[in-house]
C-alpha cells in the first residue's frame, strides 16, 4: 500500500485508510471489526478515522485493537456526545475528548476534528463567523498544549461553508465527504484547491457514495424513480456502459481506481462492514490508477451534470423505497433566527 503526507503535519498515511462507521454494531461488531483492523494492517493501511457520532464505533476499536491501537494513525472528532449535546459547553466537550481516549484505549488523538462545522442547525458550533470563534476552539487549543491532541481537523460534506472554514487558517486537515466522486465532483473547484494552498491534509470520504456508486443499478436507473432527473438517469446509463466497455469492471473498482488517480487527496477513506468488502478496496487500490482514456471519459460523464438538482438527495437513493424530500423548513428556521 502506497502512502502519502498528510499535508504539512508530518504525517505519513496510506491511500486507502478505514473509515470507521461500520467498524461498530452497525457492522459486524468486535469479532468482525478485530478481523478488519489485521487484515487492514496487513494490507499496509495505518489510518482509521472514526467518531463519537459513529455509533459506537470508538468502543468496538477499542476492544478490537488487541494492542494494535498504536500502530495506526488516529482521526475521531467532537459532535454529538454527550447527550443533549451542547456545542457551547467546553466542559462536556473536553469530556467528550476524554471519553474517546478512554474507549479508543489511547493516550493521544492524532488528528481531532470538528464534526460538521458548517451546518449551524446541526452544530451551533460558533459565536462568531468572522473572526471563527466558540469554545470548541478554546478546548482543542489547551488539548494540544497537554499533548492529548496532535492535530486539528474539519469533518464536514459542503463545499462553500468549508471553503470559508478553511480559509480560517486554524486547521491541519480537511475531510470532505460527498462531493469528489467519478460523478460529484464539487469539492475540486474551490475547497481542494484551498486546502491544498494552505498545507492542510486532505481527506475524501464517501467516493462510492455510502452504496449509491458502490454498484450497478441497471432496472432502477432504466425505469427511472421520481426524484432522478433525466440528465442524472443518463449520466449513469453512460457510466455503465463504460463499464461494460471495460469488460464489466465493477463499479466499487473504477471509483476507488479513479480516487486514487487524483493526486490531491493525501488519503482516501473506505467503509467495509466485512473483511471481503475490505480486500475489494485493496485490490482495486493494487490494480493502480486508471488510464488516461478512462479518466478523460469519466470527466467527461462527470461533466454532464456538473451540480447536483435541487431535488436529489445527497446519498443516491438507489434501491431504496424513497419518494421525495421531507418537509421543508425555511420558514420555520428564519422565524428563529437560526438562518
Amino acid at each position: 500500500m502506497k502512502s502519502r503526507p498528510l499535508g504539512s503535519t508530518g504525517l505519513h498515511v496510506s491511500e486507502l485508510a478505514l473509515g470507521s462507521l461500520y467498524t461498530s454494531s452497525l457492522g459486524g461488531g468486535v469479532e468482525e471489526s478485530r478481523r478488519i483492523l489485521t487484515a487492514a494492517r496487513e494490507a499496509g493501511i495505518n489510518y482509521i478515522d472514526t467518531a463519537p457520532a459513529y455509533g459506537d464505533s470508538e468502543a468496538t476499536l477499542g476492544e478490537a485493537w488487541d494492542g494494535q491501537q498504536d500502530a495506526f494513525v488516529l482521526s475521531t472528532k467532537l459532535g454529538g456526545r454527550p447527550q443533549p449535546f451542547d456545542p457551547q459547553d467546553a466542559a462536556a466537550l473536553r469530556g467528550s475528548v476524554e471519553e474517546s481516549l478512554r474507549l479508543l484505549k489511547r493516550e493521544t488523538i492524532d488528528i481531532l476534528m470538528i464534526h460538521e462545522p458548517d451546518r449551524p442547525l446541526q452544530y451551533p458550533w460558533w459565536t462568531s463567523y468572522e473572526p471563527y470563534a466558540g469554545p470548541v476552539l478554546e478546548v482543542i487549543d489547551a488539548l494540544k498544549s497537554e499533548g492529548k491532541i496532535k492535530h486539528t481537523g474539519l469533518g464536514g460534506t459542503t463545499v462553500s461553508e468549508m471553503t470559508h472554514l478553511i480559509r480560517s487558517g486554524l486547521f491541519d486537515v480537511v475531510l470532505t465527504a460527498f462531493n469528489f466522486n467519478i460523478l460529484f465532483r464539487e469539492a475540486a473547484a474551490e475547497l481542494i484547491p484551498e486546502a491544498r494552498s494552505r498545507g492542510m491534509g486532505i481527506v475524501i470520504g464517501s467516493v462510492l457514495g455510502q452504496g449509491g456508486l458502490g454498484r450497478r443499478y441497471d432496472d432502477a436507473v432504466r425505469e427511472r424513480p421520481n426524484w432522478m432527473s433525466h440528465d442524472r438517469q443518463q449520466q449513469l446509463l453512460r457510466l455503465y456502459a463504460l463499464l461494460d466497455q471495460l469488460d464489466g469492471m465493477p463499479l466499487a473498482e473504477l471509483g476507488v481506481r479513479w480516487a486514487l488517480s487524483q493526486e490531491e487527496p493525501s488519503s482516501i477513506l473506505i467503509g467495509p462492514k466485512t473483511v471481503e468488502q475490505l480486500e475489494s478496496s485493496v485490490v482495486a487500490a493494487e490494480r493502480g490508477s486508471l488510464p488516461e482514456d478512462v479518466l478523460r471519459e469519466l470527466d467527461e460523464i462527470a461533466a454532464m451534470l456538473p451540480n447536483r438538482p435541487f431535488e436529489e438527495p445527497m446519498i443516491l437513493p438507489l434501491g431504496k423505497d424513497y419518494r421525495g424530500p421531507a418537509m421543508a423548513n425555511v420558514g420555520a428556521a428564519v422565524k428563529v433566527g437560526k438562518l
